[in-house]
């Protein structure tokens, strides 16, 4: 019984020291990235937007981001938990892309970037595809009366590139964009 004592007594010491030095590095990692760890927070036109939270944009004169299967709530961050064999999730999909063609007619049968129609697994993912942002320029253009060459152009100014180049896709924040649109002469 004692040795037993003993061994769990060491076994709790090192777990404490390991556990201890995994927080010390995640934290000092977190120090270092630009926002240092903190959410990223835009106040504009007197309200405060979290730019890592994704928010709804339902007006032919903003850039769509990914549908949420939580109605953009972050207090319940959460996927449908359906997969592509679900009858139910298929059928959600198609209205999606039906929506979609509908109010991008220019597009014609251009096929429609996947995160356009696809609720990300938190349901509220900040970020679409460089892609999926130009698939919306040509409508953003005709409503806002630009050339499609100066969204084409906000749109590849506000696209984020991998972090170090390696890890991750390109994409662009939704929000910020939407931002930088309104304040494009």
């Amino acid at each position: 019984m004692k040795n037993h004592i003993v061994s769990a007594f060491r076994l709790t010491l090192v777990m404490l020291v390991v556990v201890s030095v995994y927080l010390g590095i995640v934290y000092g990692g977190s120090k270092v990235l630009p926002t240092q760890g903190n959410a990223e927070i835009i106040n504009y036109k007197g309200q405060k937007f979290y730019t890592n939270i994704g928010q709804e944009f339902k007006s032919e004169k903003y850039f769509h981001g990914r549908p949420s299967s939580v109605n953009y709530n972050a207090a319940g961050s959460g996927g449908s938990n359906k997969g592509p064999g679900n009858e139910e999730y298929l059928g959600t999909v198609q209205k999606r892309i039906d929506t979609l063609k509908l109010l991008n007619p220019e597009m014609g049968n251009t096929k429609v970037p996947v995160e356009l129609v696809t609720a990300s697994g938190s349901g509220l993912d900040p970020d679409i595809s460089e892609e999926g942002a130009l698939y919306q320029a040509k409508r953003i253009a005709k409503v806002r009366n630009l050339s499609v060459d100066q969204v084409n152009n906000l749109i590849k100014d506000q696209t984020q590139k991998p972090f170090l180049g390696l890890f991750g896709p390109s994409k662009v924040n939704v929000l910020k964009l939407n931002i930088a649109l309104d304040q494009l002469k």
